[in-house]
């Protein structure tokens, strides 16, 4: 599994048009990052993607073979969404049980949370959720993974570390990744597009995103 591709996306909440004749690619090997506004569709994008969200219109095609049932239910795709997925009463090993997860690699890469393992998810805060939960799909067997706002609420050290997984990571699996921390994008992604008026827009350089007004200096 090399290359995911969507295509020809329409996606309107009534009258409003959220996508419009989007396309999108990622590839394993590369970190593809998506940038807009809020609002601008990219989290429908990754849903449309997962298969949970139906648009109006799509094309998924996986190297070069069309896609009919939603990825969801074909087992090789994670998503990690912006709410949190582990509930409040699991214990953190719990959790890394849970979705299958070694709780013993996490304590390598993160080994200020060995006094932590019986704490239960309630106990820690947004930042640490944010980053338990993003390790726990990145690290998961998936051969796409989604990540929508992984840096969120994050330390500038775990964000450093979490991108030096995200280059390990990528060279197995297709990595999309969207945040509003620009600039950590930017430096994570290998290949960007940007979101803009219902259309995306594939970036080849970061002063495209002055050029669309997205961002006013570097």
């Amino acid at each position: 599994m090399d290359v995911l591709e969507i295509d020809n996306v329409e996606l309107n909440f009534g009258i409003n048009e959220v996508l419009k004749a989007i396309y999108f690619k990622a590839e394993r090997g590369k970190i593809t990052g998506i940038l807009g506004r809020n609002g601008c569709g990219k989290t429908s994008l990754l849903r449309i993607i997962f298969g949970e969200l139906k648009p109006n219109n799509k094309l998924i095609r996986i190297d070069d073979k069309p896609i009919l049932t939603p990825l969801y239910k074909k087992g090789f795709i994670k998503y990690l969404p912006q709410f949190h997925i582990i509930p409040n009463s699991v214990s953190l090993q719990s959790g890394f049980h849970y979705f299958n997860a070694s709780f013993t690699d996490f304590l390598i890469d993160f080994p200020n949370y060995k006094t932590k393992e019986k704490l239960r998810f309630s106990d820690f805060s947004g930042g640490e959720k944010r980053l338990i939960e993003t390790y726990i799909i990145l690290k998961s067997d998936a051969k796409i993974v989604l990540l929508d706002e992984p840096f969120s609420h994050l330390a500038p050290l775990y964000i450093q570390k979490l991108k030096e997984l995200l280059e390990i990571e990528k060279q197995n699996k297709i990595i999309i990744i969207t945040d509003h921390l620009y600039k950590e994008i930017l430096e994570a992604s290998d290949a960007l597009y940007l979101l803009k008026d219902a259309w995306s827009r594939f970036i080849k350089s970061p002063e495209e995103l002055i050029h669309y007004k997205y961002i006013k200096s570097l």
